[in-house]
């Protein structure tokens, strides 16, 4: 029986790099962001590549539900589910997600924002998928009678190594230094909304931060207001950062 993972953020949170750090090992296959079309299907949403999306995946999100409960890709001894909060519509069900070992991936909101505006310019707080991902864990550790593993984006670029150790070892799987790198380029695992979102990440080798990355991002005052809602689910996560 595979160990299914699933890794709950929102957009633009690394990841995509941490799906590329997954799939790097020789035992895990990688599912990323296996209810798109579903979400797109259900709001009507125009997003970047929209009718390719709906054209690649269910639109069912019971048959995804399905799929992601059944053998893995290659009877794979561990399964990476790269899942978006956001995607989680109040319609779909969430039962299926108690067969998985779920953990949470943040990143500080202001961050998430000057990224996401490069690629698509309308934004809500609804689209970063903060106030969902809080619900989720919620959910997860009520059901644990704990709370679920969660790791910062900023920490798992300031020090990969050590951040992904402590996620293995939650996760009751050894920590494989192979996690650390991967080949630049595209992946067939993609989702084919790549060519929209993924340029970053096909040019890197492994995890770094961005090159003149400030300390805090200039956002307008829209962005700003949207950052300043998110903020407390954030922390809220974020004190049980790993």
């Amino acid at each position: 029986m595979s160990l299914r993972i699933a890794m709950w953020s929102g957009p633009r949170n690394l990841s995509t790099a941490l799906m590329r750090s997954f799939e790097n090992r020789a035992d895990c296959a990688v599912s990323d962001e296996p209810f798109y079309a579903a979400y797109l299907a259900a709001t009507g949403l125009d997003h970047p590549l929209r009718h390719e999306v709906l054209a690649s995946q269910p639109t069912d999100w019971r048959a995804v539900a399905a799929e992601l409960t059944g053998p893995a890709p290659g009877a794979a001894p561990l399964w990476y589910q790269k899942h978006m909060t956001h995607h989680m519509l109040p319609a779909f069900g969430r039962t299926w997600i108690d067969q998985c070992r779920n953990a949470f991936l943040i990143r500080d909101p202001a961050r998430v924002l000057a990224s996401y505006v490069r690629s698509r310019e309308a934004v809500t707080l609804a689209d970063i998928g903060v106030v969902q991902q809080s619900e989720l864990f919620d959910r997860v550790a009520d059901r644990l009678g704990h709370a679920p593993p969660v790791i910062d984006a900023a920490d798992v670029l300031s020090d990969p190594a050590r951040t992904l150790g402590a996620l293995c070892t939650v996760l009751g799987i050894a920590f494989d230094p192979a996690m650390l790198g991967w080949p630049a380029g595209k992946r067939s695992s993609d989702g084919v909304w790549a060519p929209a979102w993924y340029a970053s990440v096909e040019a890197s080798t492994g995890f770094a931060p961005p090159s003149g990355e400030v300390a805090t991002p200039q956002l307008t005052d829209n962005l700003a207001a949207i950052a300043a809602a998110a903020a407390p689910h954030f922390m809220r996560l974020a004190a049980f950062r790993l």
